[in-house]
């Protein structure tokens, strides 16, 4: 039986473990790391995904800024990775520990994700609608850059690593 637990009462080397066989280990040099850089993942978020003491998913979410043009700042919660043992995706693992990030999430947060925007779009209301004037400090396929919540900031402005936040 899976049953989630909170990230921080799994073994650190497991999780980077699981996020070397989900995605490989040159991850470290997407954008999505360097939004977090600095940063440690938002406990209250971040969820893991056992059966018995295996380790078969984890979902990690952080805090990053969007700093706009005209000098608003607003914070926004980065959502993953959500990573899946190989052999176990598929199978509604990644669905749950994304629900339960979401259900931990406050109702003012604004949340926002790299991925696929069929999938996040359909099963959680990420939309690519307000991010077009969106820099990120890497590449990024604009499609691919979601966010959901009620305060979704939109225009131009940079994302970056909200370093020291109170998570």
């Amino acid at each position: 039986m899976i049953e989630l637990v909170p990230i921080e009462h799994v073994d650190a080397d497991a999780v980077e473990q699981l996020l070397d066989r989900a995605f490989g280990r040159d991850r470290h040099r997407r954008t999505a790391y360097l939004l977090r850089a600095g940063t440690s993942a938002i406990p209250r978020l971040s969820f893991a995904a056992l059966d018995g003491a295996r380790l078969l998913g984890t979902i990690q979410c952080w805090p990053t800024w969007f700093a706009a043009d005209d000098g608003a700042r607003t914070p926004l919660v980065l959502v993953g990775p959500v990573a899946v043992a190989p052999e176990r995706q598929q199978g509604g693992i990644g669905r749950r520990l994304m629900q339960a990030s979401l259900d931990a999430t406050d109702e003012e947060e604004t949340l926002m994700l790299i991925g696929d925007p069929e999938y996040y779009a359909r099963f959680f209301g990420f939309s690519a609608e307000h991010t077009g004037g969106w820099r990120l400090p890497g590449p990024v396929e604009r499609h691919r850059l979601l966010a959901r919540g009620v305060a979704v900031p939109s225009g131009a402005g940079s994302i970056g690593p909200r370093v020291g936040a109170d998570a």
